[in-house]
């Protein structure tokens, strides 16, 4: 495909929707991105997007051009994924992603793992999204909540989560503890910002506290945890994570529909690969120690 360079710069002009982003992403000069679109349009003999004062908008043909454009970006990306992942030793990247609240059990695995294989290079995402295994986005993946059903992945049930609320004692010392959820209504909580959050314990908050008690909310669940240990309120916390922190108080028994289920997502096409098994043996036996 003699002029790929031009149509993956249109391509990437369509998703960004201006010259100078396309240029950052493709890491060239914006004026290379204006000449592979010129020369495609003439090649083609049409044109492809609108300009206009905020940027590029793909006409009807490059929309049909652009179609094409990334389903062939997509495989490229999922050839590459793939190709990473295979051999028969445990070196090279791997890539580990989960939710950010959970990278104070996952990062002392990684470190430990990287310990044992020297040679590995280890990259954990954290983010709300759902990284693509199909296109060799990461090749484990731990999600939280009901299980995955996104066709081609293996899944495992790992781990489940138990969490309860907890207050410092510089909160008890101010403003007591509560003797029970009737209580709840005089006391000052740590919550998430996004009060569609699909966390079981963010959902029972939302409907047994009120809004006006919430007073510290953050979308980050380090800084959560730290507004609860320097208390700015009483929250949700991991039972493993609290029992780090001496200065903590139970504030009332763990309920089962606070805990979050962990489930082990692998591609199948990178599941039987010599990293990916190692890692996944290594990740059981130290979640074991998990109670």
């Amino acid at each position: 495909m003699d002029n790929w360079d031009e149509i993956r710069t249109a391509y990437n002009v369509a998703r960004v929707g201006t010259v100078s982003g396309a240029a950052d992403v493709l890491g060239v000069h914006h004026a290379t991105v204006i000449r592979h679109i010129d020369a495609l349009e003439e090649r083609l003999g049409v044109k492809l997007f609108q300009r206009h004062a905020r940027g590029y908008t793909a006409t009807e043909a490059g929309e049909d051009l652009l179609r094409v454009a990334q389903a062939t970006d997509d495989q490229f990306s999922q050839l590459v994924g793939r190709i990473k992942g295979r051999g028969n030793e445990v070196d090279g990247e791997l890539v580990v992603t989960s939710l950010g609240g959970f990278s104070h059990l996952l990062v002392p695995v990684l470190t430990a793992f990287q310990d044992q294989y020297p040679e590995i290079i280890v990259r954990y995402l954290t983010s709300d999204r759902l990284f693509r295994l199909e296109y060799g986005e990461a090749h484990v993946a731990i999600r939280a909540g009901a299980a995955p059903d996104q066709p081609d992945n293996v899944v495992q049930a790992f781990h489940r989560d138990t969490v309860t609320l907890y207050a410092s004692q510089a909160y008890v010392d101010k403003y007591g503890c509560p003797s029970g959820s009737t209580d709840y209504a005089g006391h000052r909580f740590v919550g998430m910002d996004d009060a569609k959050s699909r966390a079981p314990f963010a959902r029972w908050m939302n409907k047994n506290v009120p809004a006006e008690n919430v007073v510290f909310r953050s979308g980050d669940f380090h800084a959560q945890r730290r507004a609860i240990i320097e208390g700015a309120g009483i929250g949700f916390m991991s039972q493993l994570q609290a029992a780090e922190f001496s200065e903590l108080t139970e504030v009332t028994p763990p309920r089962d529909e606070w805990s979050t289920p962990l489930w082990l997502v692998t591609h199948m096409d990178l599941h039987r690969t010599t990293k990916v098994q190692a890692f996944l043996g290594f990740l059981k036996e130290r979640a074991a120690a998990w109670t």
